[in-house]
């Protein structure tokens, strides 16, 4: 830190063309300029020797042109230097979310030109690096242009500045690229142990390990093979290998670790004891492979032992974390903020879900429950029908017995015909509400009616009359477990075609499932919501126009929200409704299996990825087949296949 009577006056960088290579090494110091900044500053400054409240938002059209811009005098307030610099002096952790919100306050202070003792201006050049950290911050939800409110100070001195060479360095996705090498040893300057074990180990794996040194001491983008001197251009070869070597070295090895990452090559640690960058949030293990510097003679036989599904993961991981946390000086500027906001309110502070996971990896609970839904409140029966009316009547009947049913909501979907009056129905202990419906959809079974009261909803078709009041109560309580599934009776599955290249639907009775059919089915009510106002509009037109598929599309829905499979409840394979005529039911159509095979085709070209997830378990009660008594069982009436 300079000394107080000490000043600089700022310019930009040179003419040169930025090199990201530059971003890419630094990112350790990064974390040591926004941490350390903040906490060194403070002794030099004093809010409290101007005593307006005109307070100078920092202006970042002054740094629009980092070549060229001199920057302005805009310093605010003066200050002497506070020598008993403490925690509660350097960073006050009481003014944090003083601004109402449980937020730190970033303060950066603005350009200021600075003399040297005898009066000299003191020049130098802002670094592409630091303009961008400064960007990001004053950008970022943390910035207040207010001094008083801030507990975090910044000061507008580039630390970062220095030289440092260039290179072009970019991160591409390159899963599909060809990878030469299995390992890549790149790193100038090792120590002459670890190469001695290297070139070892390179006799017997001239295929897999490829050694690199320089090729020239003032040349940093060629790289040399060890024995036959081929030139390579790095860091582009790094993008070859599947796995790149990082040993100890200059400005801890930060180089190397940011250029491999760039190139989603995943790196292998050799050094002991150390500390990875942003190490209390990030998992390393998922992203990196550490190996004992004694144990460098045994780097093939690790490597070897990863499976590619693994190593597919490792790479994804690396992807993800490069660019979530280093891809720019700005992300590290704020994700160092963010750790310190993490740290300031620990109970708003982010999960390991939030910061390792692929968003295809996290299991998202939309519907925020923290551990199981609550039994009182029971679950609404909705009843889609259209003319069966005997048929309804005794699914009426049925559904009272079971002891967790609060209502009964018949969906008439018949506009050319009225529903019976609530007077003809059965006279039952439970309420029941009609619905008449404008239009024949089958969507309708999925529309979020305000009489549905409860967040457990039973989806059953009028001619679902087979099953028991075991069977349902039964059912309530697995979904109650997992209420965030589809959990239910009638299964199916899907498959891909290779002779087609499409995606099948099946119904035949296998040992997987993806799906659980809607027509006996329990759901969370906000998967009605989201199928009614956020499922794409194509998928809800084609369901109801081709009258087929709702129950398909319910399932895409909740597995894309979600990544679960859904739950099966019990051992019943068959839902034909005795009392039906075959003619009667919309399955009976000999077009049916082929329509909804291009529904689940359709269906996953709209999402862009196949959602369902296949899944090898059913739920059962755990009594139902064993020789107790039946009064010791609570479900003793569980249908068989």
């Amino acid at each position: 830190m300079l000394d107080n009577n000490i000043a600089l006056n700022t310019y930009s960088s040179s003419n040169s063309p930025f090199s990201s290579h530059k971003k890419y090494r630094n990112f350790f110091l990064v974390v040591l300029l926004v941490s350390g900044l903040i906490v060194l500053c403070l002794p030099f400054i004093n809010l409290s020797s101007n005593n307006g409240e005109n307070f100078h938002r920092l202006n970042l059209n002054d740094l629009n042109d980092p070549r060229m811009v001199q920057l302005r005098s805009l310093a605010y307030g003066t200050r002497a230097k506070n020598s008993k610099c403490t925690y509660w002096d350097c960073f006050n952790v009481y003014l944090c979310g003083c601004t109402g919100h449980e937020r730190i306050a970033v303060y950066v202070y603005p350009l200021k030109q600075y003399f040297t003792e005898n009066g000299k201006p003191v020049t130098t050049k802002i670094s592409k690096e630091f303009y961008d950290i400064v960007k990001s911050i004053v950008e970022s939800k943390y910035y207040t242009s207010n001094p008083h409110e801030a507990c975090l100070f910044i000061p507008f001195i580039d630390t970062l500045n220095e030289d440092i060479l260039d290179g072009n360095l970019t991160s591409r996705l390159l899963n599909q690229l060809p990878r030469n090498w299995k390992v890549i040893a790149s790193q100038i300057d090792i120590d002459p142990y670890f190469s001695a074990v290297l070139q070892q180990l390179s006799k017997y794996q001239n295929d897999a390990l490829l050694l690199l040194d320089r090729c020239s001491p003032h040349i940093y983008t060629k790289r040399c093979e060890i024995n036959s001197r081929t030139i390579y251009e790095y860091p582009q070869v790094l993008r070859e290998s599947t796995f790149c070597l990082v040993f100890r070295g200059k400005r801890m090895s930060q180089f190397i670790l940011s250029e491999a990452m760039a190139a989603n090559c995943i790196p292998v640690i050799v050094m002991d004891g150390y500390v990875m960058p942003f190490h209390e949030i990030i998992d390393w293990n998922r992203a990196a492979i550490f190996i004992m510097e004694a144990n460098l003679n045994t780097l093939m036989d690790v490597i070897d032992g990863i499976s590619d599904k693994k190593i597919v993961q490792m790479r994804n991981s690396v992807i993800f974390l490069y660019r979530k946390y280093f891809s720019s000086m700005g992300n590290i500027a704020i994700n160092t903020l963010d750790i310190i906001q993490d740290r300031v309110f620990p109970h708003r502070a982010r999960t390991y879900d939030d910061l390792n996971l692929l968003p295809s990896e996290v299991n998202y609970n939309p519907l925020y429950f923290p551990t199981t839904a609550p039994k009182a409140t029971g679950f609404t029966a909705v009843i889609l029908t259209y003319d069966r009316i005997q048929s309804l009547f005794i699914l009426i009947e049925r559904l009272v017995k079971v002891p967790s049913l609060t209502k009964i909501v018949v969906v008439w979907n018949n506009k050319k015909k009225d529903p019976p009056a609530l007077s003809e129905f059965p006279i039952v202990s439970r309420p029941i509400s009609i619905i008449k419906t404008q239009a024949n959809k089958l969507s309708n079974r999925f529309y979020p009616y305000k009489e549905i009261e409860t967040e457990a909803v039973l989806h059953i078709d009028d001619d679902i009359v087979m099953l028991t009041s075991d069977e349902i109560e039964f059912a309530f309580e697995v979904w109650r477990e997992f209420p965030d599934r589809i959990v239910g009776f009638p299964s199916r599955t899907h498959f891909w075609d290779n002779i087609t290249n499409t995606w099948k639907y099946e119904s035949e009775w296998l040992n997987e499932i993806s799906m659980v059919l809607t027509g006996a089915a329990f759901l969370h009510k906000y998967w009605s919501y989201l199928y009614t106002y956020k499922l794409p509009e194509y998928i809800r037109a084609w369901v109801d126009n081709n009258m087929n598929c709702e129950d398909i599309a319910m399932n895409f829905l909740v597995a894309n929200v979600t990544n679960k499979p859904p739950i099966k409840v019990t051992p019943r394979k068959k839902f034909k409704c005795p009392e039906c005529a075959s003619n009667e039911m919309l399955s009976a159509d000999i077009g049916h299996m082929v329509a909804r095979s291009q529904c689940v085709d359709r269906f996953a070209q709209i999402f862009r990825r196949m959602p369902l997830k296949l899944i090898e378990f059913r739920a059962d009660p755990v009594l139902f087949k064993d020789s107790f008594p039946e009064k010791l069982k609570r479900f003793n009436n569980i249908g068989s296949l």
